[in-house]
């Protein structure tokens, strides 16, 4: 089934070879130095200089958030409720449970079929009515990657287009040049049986004519380029926008410069224009910024799930040094029968020792970090899906967002903390939970040494109100009764 990513990796290469055709300065990766282990993985050069537990590798939201589009090869089960906050609350409330229902063009259901969806996922059922909705009705809604938010608006622009008006009708904007394009491969996908509909890119690099109108129906770009395309070079005429799409507005709040670009834009549009804003998050800076660009909208809200940590079974191991966690590490995987590991790592730089230390010992590991491009991470990804090989190593780049149903091992090599050297307890429930998913039983394993990871462990006891049992390594009966 077809979710908010690439099916295939030929679809990677694909998208790839046609983003050369762009500006490299619209790229959010530059070229990185990075080394290849015996297993001919790609494995970041040690860093010159830095301890062992300096600073934590940084999670760019961006970055995230194109992974996490990439990777996707089916809808996330997402078990979250949707709560409705309707801006008319007198309307009727209804939602959908088939494409049918939404009375598409046969076209654009034929796309839609196409593409591998059968039903509409949990958002879409919600969003689409409101979205397809006339007279036209404004949206918030709050989606992460991977529930079909970016097929629901693209769904939505086709449906919306009159291509009989060689005009740009729909605008999109995205943070990013490669989440644009990822965007822009949805809607072409869909758009398949719909030749007469055009798509363009706003994204430097892609110039055209100054002062020559766009035919294209539906314009999707970053903020800066779309901006200079409605203002500077005349090429959009904003009054006859009529839908425009706001995408990871979490992200683009966090990039320089793109909120204010994003609001510019809005300002130029008339006030018939619907607005339609999607974010992952709703902190209070995403709220303000909905507020100014989404009048009177209709919200979609997931009401948070609450975790569980029912089926993961919680121990630490006391140790010296990281030596010690070492062998413990090799002590516990020689004796669980383990399908899969996780092992997650504080830094770039013990990530990098601890994988030179595992291909000594002969496993297959593939490694991530913020060094390697998003492309490189998707590719070491899909490696270790396909059991490629079986111990994934990283640091928090991949904390979250990443299903593998096989892994039965998360191992936290160093325990997450914040900035203030505290218990994060919300990077530690991401990181376990890549174990125990779907019902199945998984474990987790924290590595203490020191008293102050010893208080960490305390600090996250206290958080989830669970009690995390000491394991001993060395005891082999202990050992074998942890899969009982």
């Amino acid at each position: 089934m077809f979710g908010d990513s690439w099916s295939h990796s030929a679809d990677l290469q694909e998208a790839a070879a046609s983003s050369i055709q762009f500006d490299k300065r619209d790229r959010v990766h530059g070229q990185r130095n990075t080394t290849g282990d015996i297993n001919g993985n790609l494995v970041p050069e040690k860093a010159r200089s830095g301890d062992w537990k300096g600073e934590g590798d940084k999670v760019n939201l961006a970055e995230e958030s194109l992974l996490n589009k990439m990777i996707r090869h089916a809808l996330v089960r997402n078990r979250n409720e949707v709560e409705v906050l309707q801006a008319d609350p007198t309307s009727p409330l209804y939602s959908v449970k088939t494409f049918e229902e939404l009375r598409l063009k046969p076209e654009l259901l034929k796309g839609v079929y196409n593409m591998g969806f059968n039903r509409p996922s949990r958002i879409q059922e919600c969003a689409l009515p409101m979205m397809l909705a006339q007279p036209p009705q404004n949206l918030i809604a709050q989606a992460q990657s991977g529930t079909g938010k970016t097929a629901a608006f693209s769904l939505a622009m086709l449906s919306h287009v009159n291509p009989a008006n060689k005009w740009t009708q729909c605008l999109c904007i995205s943070p990013t040049y490669e989440l644009a394009l990822q965007i822009g491969q949805v809607i072409e996908q869909m758009g398949k049986f719909c030749p007469d509909v055009k798509v363009q890119y706003a994204i430097r690099g892609n110039r055209m004519q100054r002062g020559v109108q766009l035919q294209d129906h539906i314009v999707i770009g970053t903020p800066g380029t779309l901006l200079d395309w409605c203002t500077k070079y005349k090429h959009i005429d904003p009054k006859k926008i009529t839908m425009f799409v706001l995408d990871e507005a979490d992200v683009m709040i966090a990039t320089q410069g793109h909120q204010d670009q994003s609001l510019r834009i809005y300002r130029q549009l008339t006030k018939d224009c619907q607005m339609l804003l999607f974010s992952a998050t709703f902190e209070d800076s995403v709220w303000r910024f909905a507020e100014r660009v989404v009048p009177d909208p209709n919200i979609i809200k997931l009401k948070r799930e609450e975790e569980t940590l029912d089926n993961i079974k919680q121990f630490y191991v006391d140790c010296k040094d990281k030596d010690e966690k070492f062998t413990a590490l090799c002590d516990l995987y020689g004796c669980l029968t383990v399908a899969q590991a996780m092992i997650f790592c504080h830094t770039r730089m013990m990530a990098s020792w601890l994988v030179e230390q595992l291909c000594k010992e002969g496993h297959q590991v593939a490694m991530l970090s913020g060094l390697l491009t998003v492309e490189q991470r998707a590719a070491v990804i899909e490696r270790f899906r396909s059991g490629k090989e079986k111990v994934l190593v990283t640091t928090n780049v991949c904390s979250r967002g990443i299903d593998v149903e096989q892994v039965s091992l998360v191992v936290n090599f160093d325990l997450p903390v914040d900035f203030d050297g505290n218990a994060d307890s919300e990077t530690y429930l991401h990181r376990i939970g890549r174990t125990g998913r779907f019902g199945r039983q998984g474990f987790a394993v924290n590595m203490v040494d020191s008293k102050h990871s010893m208080d960490i462990i305390n600090q996250i006891e206290m958080h989830f109100n669970r009690k995390i049992r000491k394991l001993d390594t060395h005891n082999l009966e202990e050992m074998e009764s942890l899969s009982t």
